[in-house]
């Protein structure tokens, strides 16, 4: 049992009775009743704003209303006591045999206790990890990994048709540079020269370092002479490959899968960015414009100019969102 869902329909009864009775007016709307855990324990198990609610609806102060619901649920069979509190919250402790039916009730159900179909096969699109194939997950990776597989499997638990959904951000300058680093500690590793003026600035330690060696047996050494725009798009895909098998293996021992991984770079190449963002344009959701400054310390090479926009804040956001970066690359938001 739902026993929330019930004593809603429970207190609902008793507004149409008194509406029948010649108590209350009738035609009053219901919908934003609610009945669920007080703030504070003290004040019982339950609590219901339905006073509130339709207080205005009948002419009548909240207090006052909650003072009929109250008395017309002394005797009910779950309800050992009914208080009407502040401005006319409703307050219920339930009796111990209602407590004791719901034990029954759990203990014959087992381990299926507490499934439901109120998500009606609905299909739900859980994405969470998705962390960059640039180095192992981490501890704040662990927690994100976690929180989105256990409500992935709470959506599936009530009836939600839920998808796993790991996005690999496999595009940009984060990755490019994670194979630069690559390249430098495999040309460190055949103790060949090292060129790149910003290589000490790209990523370091053990974590290149390993897929470096994991990766070097692909490459001969004078592919590693050569220029290395020529070896960039090999580089990186051994080392994102390297990167994310890692990655499975650490979700794997957590217990945690992905039923798909969408790949940033291969959403790009299909064009199917660009698909979605012109429907959005022909929606009028996408402009040309200029970004407020940041707030707080403006970086030194800030400056404003036009940049292809989303209208996020017609959805609640604090700013619109610009979907290409100057170089003219689509940002992460927009291939997100």
């Amino acid at each position: 049992m739902d026993y929330f869902k019930y004593l809603r329909e429970e207190i609902i009864k008793r507004l149409e009775r008194l509406a029948e009775g010649g108590k209350l007016p009738s035609g009053f709307d219901s919908t934003k009743v609610v009945v669920e855990p007080p703030r504070d324990p003290s004040h019982g198990d339950v609590s219901s704003n339905v006073a509130m609610v339709v207080a205005s609806q009948v002419g009548m102060k909240p207090r006052e209303l909650g003072g009929m619901l109250a008395a017309s649920l002394e005797g009910h069979e779950a309800v050992a006591a009914v208080e009407v509190a502040g401005p006319g919250f409703l307050n219920m402790e339930l009796k111990a045999s209602f407590w004791h039916a719901r034990l029954k009730e759990v203990l014959t159900a087992g381990t299926d206790y507490g499934r439901s179909d109120i998500g009606a096969g609905e299909k739900v699109n859980v994405e969470y990890v998705s962390a960059n194939p640039t180095g192992p997950l981490h501890i704040g990776h662990g927690r994100g990994a976690v929180i989105g597989d256990v409500l992935a499997s709470l959506l599936e638990w009530v009836g939600f048709d839920v998808t796993r959904e790991y996005y690999v951000n496999d595009s940009g300058a984060q990755v490019d540079d994670f194979a630069k680093a690559n390249y430098r500690d495999m040309r460190k590793q055949r103790s060949l020269p090292v060129e790149q003026p910003d290589s000490e600035e790209l990523y370091s330690g053990e974590e290149t370092a390993d897929c470096a060696t994991s990766i070097s047996a692909r490459f001969s050494t004078d592919e590693l002479r050569a220029d290395f725009q020529d070896s960039l798009p090999e580089i990186r895909r051994h080392a994102v490959e390297y990167m994310m098998n890692r990655i499975r293996e650490d979700l794997a021992a957590l217990g945690i899968r992905h039923d798909v991984f969408t790949w940033e770079r291969e959403l790009v190449r299909s064009g199917a960015a660009e698909e979605a963002l012109r429907t959005l344009e022909a929606r009028g959701l996408i402009y040309t414009g200029v970004l407020e400054p940041p707030r707080g310390k403006v970086p030194e090479d800030w400056e404003p100019r036009p940049q292809t926009l989303f209208r996020a804040t017609d959805f609640g956001d604090d700013v619109d969102r610009p979907l290409k970066k100057a170089d003219g690359s689509w940002t992460y938001f927009a291939a997100d």
